[in-house]
């Protein structure tokens, strides 16, 4: 038994009542009151989460050479999506035990409490594990250790998204499912999906769906983010999710958008992830605040950070200040996290309690 170790969009959006400001504060101008406000991800990638520094150490201790692949300031080296892609399979290789494991979790959510995360989910791919000779069951052992020690270090709550991936088929995102089916978890809660979103169609893997569902777990799948909003259409039809990864280029078919609405779909946005990857030139032209405002249900992701020179508090942050909000509207963004999160009902209501003292204070604060 292992054992934890101590130590782009032409949007036409009808916008509801503007948000009423909390305070005329400069949010942008005041960083420590940013990170102090509570922070909540849905989107988040786990074997594209490990910083470039346990990056390096975990290339020593396996012997693989990535030093062409970070810079001095923490950050990795890649140019255009083939070359994120590439990046991100090479950095993935210096994870290669459960122990690894282990430690890119607990090290991911250690430094994202730092940054005001509350709450978090993780994806986590066993069909990665899996060429690494790391066993489904291995895999969640070591996840829920590394989440359990950065609980009890920090008091941030994380829970694990099991993901398939799209381009390697059905049959293999099918046998994922029944993992989740055959070796249920108290702390797996989810199912989604990744990968080529250009790979075959949505109801390609429907059963694998039904399987997860089946046992329970909340669904979510990528769509919209290098597919267009017909793959946002057909995710939403035909694999009965609740939230859709990404699906920020919805804006280009008002219908679209309007179905995400009337069926309450929770929108993963990850906005540094989107302007890195050439979705947007901007985080002032992206939609997320106006997906917001029309009363989407919008939230605000890193999904892979160090490969876009992000963590949820920069994430918070850039949005705020490009946008210009206060504490309010980020404050919603963490609430509609929380309210669409994959957990148990006694989690999410402790955390909407502390959200809502949040705002209180802030707003106490401002007078």
């Amino acid at each position: 038994m292992w054992r934890v170790r101590w130590p782009v969009c032409a949007l036409k959006l009808t916008v509801a009542n503007p948000p009423q400001r909390m305070s005329p504060l400069a949010m942008s101008a005041d960083t420590a009151f940013i990170t102090g406000l509570p922070k909540a991800e849905l989107h988040m990638h786990l074997e594209g989460s490990v910083a470039p520094a346990l990056a390096r150490k975990l290339a020593a201790k396996h012997g693989v050479d990535i030093s062409d692949l970070h810079t001095g300031d923490d950050t990795y080296i890649w140019e255009g999506f083939a070359g994120f892609i590439v990046s991100y399979d090479r950095i993935s290789q210096v994870v290669v035990t459960q122990e690894d494991y282990f430690d890119i979790t607990r090290d991911y959510y250690v430094r994202a409490a730092g940054e005001g995360l509350i709450y978090g989910e993780a994806f986590v791919s066993p069909s990665h594990a899996a060429r690494k000779g790391v066993s489904y069951e291995a895999l969640i052992e070591a996840v829920d250790a590394g989440m359990e020690a950065a609980e009890r270090e920090t008091g941030v709550i994380a829970r694990i998204v099991v993901t398939c991936v799209r381009h390697l088929g059905p049959e293999r995102a099918e046998r994922v499912a029944r993992h989740t089916e055959r070796h249920p978890h108290r702390r797996v809660t989810g199912f989604g999906m990744g990968g080529d979103e250009n790979f075959g169609r949505p109801a390609d893997f429907a059963r694998a769906y039904a399987i997860a569902g089946g046992a329970g777990l909340g669904l979510t799948a990528h769509a919209g983010e290098l597919a267009g909003p017909e793959s946002v259409r057909a995710a939403i039809r035909d694999l009965s999710i609740s939230r859709v990864g990404h699906g920020v280029r919805a804006g280009e078919d008002p219908d679209v958008l309007a179905e995400l609405k009337d069926r309450g779909i929770t929108m993963e946005l990850c906005p540094s992830s989107n302007l890195a990857l050439g979705l947007f030139p901007s985080v002032a032209s992206h939609p997320v605040v106006r997906y917001a405002r029309a009363e989407l249900k919008a939230t605000i992701s890193t999904d892979d950070p160090p490969y876009f020179r992000a963590n949820i508090g920069s994430e918070y942050a850039k949005v705020a200040e490009a946008h210009q909000l206060e504490a309010n509207e980020l404050l919603a963004f963490t609430r509609r996290s929380v309210e669409a999160a994959f957990c148990e009902e006694e989690v999410k209501r402790a955390l909407l309690e502390r959200i809502a003292a949040q705002a209180v204070a802030t707003s106490a604060a401002s007078r």
